[in-house]
């Protein structure tokens, strides 16, 4: 992890203090110059970043940029994913690159996210507008690690995590209509798709993929005619109560969920 991501763990970490550079630097074990250094190309790539004289830096709470490493800092301590977080400002499928390293190998736990999506799917593959403001994430699955490998069963248990996660944190209560669709108000916010790769030969399931997008705060004016009468988004811009890290982190633990 470059001193950049370490810097920036630690403000997300923090968001409701002063944490000072010398601190940063001596938890860090680098000079004041390289956290100085990590805050400019913190806020060159647009965080909000406050500054008092003997107080230090802290994460104004208008920032809300996804990043893993503010992913990271709103998961619930001693949470283990075992998978690394991925985040990419733009992807064409979150679910597409899930796959590719679920071929490659990628342990249970995976998450990849994208700010946005060129080439978002839903079922049979309809297409999934995915612009800025959104939640776009995908978890690779191992069978050996879920409580069932049913696909009735899993996608019903994925639709109830996210709909925890939302209700955990905001209050607003989604439900399913359809298969894997998630609506507030008879308006559609959250799309769910389950995808698999088996072994040819045995048939024998290999992984599992869970796509999840999530309409956070779109600008659903902005949508194609057909999808904008009937879409909604958890919040409009400007007015969430959540950020989007700590959404997608609570997403991440309720899928993630062992207990079941």
């Amino acid at each position: 992890m470059s001193t950049f991501e370490k810097v920036l763990f630690i403000l997300e970490s923090n968001k409701d203090v002063y944490t000072s550079g010398e601190d940063m630097a001596g938890e860090l074990g680098v000079s004041r110059n390289a956290v100085w250094k990590a805050i400019k190309e913190l806020r060159e790539k647009g965080y909000l970043i406050k500054a008092v004289s003997n107080k230090g830096y802290r994460l104004s709470g208008d920032s809300d940029i996804i990043s893993a490493e503010g992913i990271k800092a709103c998961l619930t301590p001693g949470f283990d994913s075992a998978g690394e977080i991925f985040v990419f400002d733009s992807l064409t499928s979150t679910s597409d690159k899930a796959k590719e390293l679920a071929i490659q190998g990628a342990p249970h736990g995976t998450v990849i996210v994208a700010a946005s999506q060129t080439g978002g799917r839903g079922r049979k593959d309809h297409s999934f507008f995915s612009p800025e403001g959104g939640l776009y994430m995908s978890i690779v699955l191992k069978p050996e690690a879920l409580f069932s490998t049913d696909s009735k069963e899993l996608i019903s248990f994925t639709g109830d995590a996210v709909i925890s996660a939302i209700r955990e944190l905001t209050g607003i209560e989604p439900y399913v209509d359809g298969i894997n669709d998630l609506y507030v108000d008879g308006k559609k916010v959250c799309g769910i798709l389950l995808e698999s790769g088996s072994e040819f030969d045995s048939g024998t399931l290999q992984w599992i993929v869970a796509g999840i997008g999530i309409n956070f705060d779109s600008d659903i004016g902005s949508f194609p005619q057909e999808v904008r009468e009937r879409a909604s988004s958890l919040f409009t811009r400007g007015k969430a109560t959540v950020t989007k890290n700590a959404l997608i982190a609570r997403v991440i633990e309720k899928v993630l969920d062992r207990k079941q």
